[in-house]
């Protein structure tokens, strides 16, 4: 008995097998092929949607968008590979009609049309509502850090360029003194070498410490906190291990089956002013009246919540334990108790805090002010309990947003529905940890926020598709295009 043989590879074939032969029915290629071949490019903001009557003919810009989604279908997104694939890959071959375009025009097309990417998601997601694939009951909101293209010693705060600078000005220093101790040598002892050596060393900390005082100065003149050199727009993640300088990726995931329904992508490190652009884009993309959204801790800001709730969203923020007084041992807001009725607060030892003023407080976040009404009471003056509630000696001063109401509220909500946070890891860290670990999509690989947003906009968009895939299959989301 002999091993099966492929056949000679000198063998001629008289009836050469289609292409089409060779890609089945359900494969991905074929929904991807009707899903771009069905969008308005122009509309999209695709650029040469019409090719110029002089020059070189241009490639059809769906035909490479079509390269592109199968690539991050496929974990291919270097435009260097994705030119390989489509002199060795059939698959390409089928989906481009064996069109060859060289990696610098594959290049081009994601850089050139970086903000029509968005408008491809969004698309799709039209596709997921007529195959219900959404509930639009409740989403999740939740934030990553994506690593950039940047390196952390290529990043600097200004307390990072001050610091630098002082440690330039001490090896200079320390350099100079061995100048001088070589100088008070007689000739025949002092090293040829050594001078030399040492003035170019001397050299060098000058140079570097001109272009870290440049940087100080640009940072001062333009209000910022830090630069990136390799790329401008990428910021230091804190509190981000793996990701110390990148970009803060934002979700909103649907609750039916973890489909991503609306993200973006900020060089904001915290996630406080995002929670209402994304819901409200989600809710929007859902084509709903109203919906739950639920997020953690780090979403919690009374501006943003209060605009979900005028959008008809109810949210589920939990309110993160940052309170100074509890810190220093002393009673917390959350000791007092607010009668809503009588407008005023009942203290740890029974005493009543009054309306006393309103004062605005400017947002960090922007040029508008936040109002607070200040309660008090004079019974500070006397309290045997002073020294476990303030230092301050003018007494207690409790302060209340003018529409806190809408967060005490959510906090009922909370208490009520506590599987509802339970529910938000399920639902949103689902097709993070897909991105990051399965697809090995952790760090982008182009610079610039704009670019970044398109490239996560290509992220989502592969996820959704193979995640759809998965629940209804090739041949549905095929009939359900156009």
């Amino acid at each position: 008995m002999d091993f099966i043989h492929g056949e000679s590879r000198d063998q001629g074939t008289l009836f050469p097998e289609r292409l089409d032969d060779y890609i089945d029915k359900d494969n991905p290629v074929r929904f991807v092929d009707v899903f771009v071949d069905d969008l308005d490019m122009s509309a999209l903001g695709f650029q040469r949607n019409e090719p110029a009557w002089t020059g070189r003919r241009p490639y059809d810009p769906r035909d490479l968008l079509k390269l592109y989604i199968y690539g991050y279908l496929y974990q291919i997104r270097s435009s260097r590979k994705l030119d390989r694939e489509t002199h060795r890959n059939v698959e390409v071959m089928w989906l481009l009609r064996r069109l060859c375009p060289d990696h610098k025009t594959i290049a081009n097309f994601r850089k050139d049309n970086a903000n029509a990417f968005k408008g491809v998601f969004r698309a799709f997601t039209v596709v997921c509502r007529r195959l219900s694939l959404f509930g639009g009951e409740l989403i999740a909101v939740d934030g990553s850090k994506f690593k950039a293209v940047n390196a952390p010693q290529r990043n600097f705060t200004k307390d990072k360029l001050k610091r630098r600078l002082k440690e330039l000005e001490e090896k200079i220093e320390r350099y100079l003194q061995e100048l001088d101790a070589e100088d008070a040598q007689d000739a025949q002892s002092s090293s040829s070498e050594a001078g030399p050596s040492i003035q170019e060393k001397i050299q060098r900390l000058k140079a570097r410490k001109v272009t870290y005082a440049h940087l100080l100065d640009d940072l001062e003149a333009r209000g910022e906190t830090q630069v990136s050199l390799t790329d401008p727009d990428s910021r230091a993640m804190p509190k981000s291990p793996k990701a110390k300088v990148g970009y803060n990726v934002q979700a909103a995931t649907d609750d039916k089956h973890h489909l991503i329904v609306e993200q973006d992508v900020t060089n904001q490190a915290n996630d406080k002013a995002q929670l209402s652009k994304i819901s409200i884009g989600a809710k929007a993309a859902l084509d709903v009246d109203a919906c739950s959204v639920v997020a953690d801790g780090g979403y919690y800001d009374g501006d943003t919540i209060k605009a979900c709730v005028e959008e008809h969203m109810v949210p589920y923020v939990p309110k993160p334990a940052t309170s100074n007084s509890k810190s220093r041992g002393l009673y917390s807001k959350d000791d007092f108790i607010y009668d809503p009725q009588q407008d005023h607060y009942l203290c740890p030892a029974g005493q009543v805090l009054t309306y006393a003023y309103d004062a605005a407080y400017p947002k960090k976040t922007s040029n508008q002010s936040v109002i607070k009404k200040h309660y008090t009471t004079s019974a500070c003056k006397t309290c045997p309990v002073r020294s476990l509630c303030t230092t301050n000696k003018n007494g207690r001063i409790l302060t209340r947003r003018v529409d806190e109401h809408l967060l005490d509220e959510m906090a009922q909500r909370l208490e009520e529905n506590p599987e509802v946070l339970h529910k938000r890891r399920e639902m949103v860290e689902h097709p993070f940890g897909t991105l990051k670990f399965w697809y090995g999509y952790a760090h982008f690989l182009v610079k610039g926020l704009d670019k970044v947003k398109a490239e996560f906009s290509l992220m989502s968009l592969a996820y959704n598709i193979k995640r759809s895939i998965n629940l209804v299959g090739v041949h549905k989301m095929v009939d359900a295009v156009g």
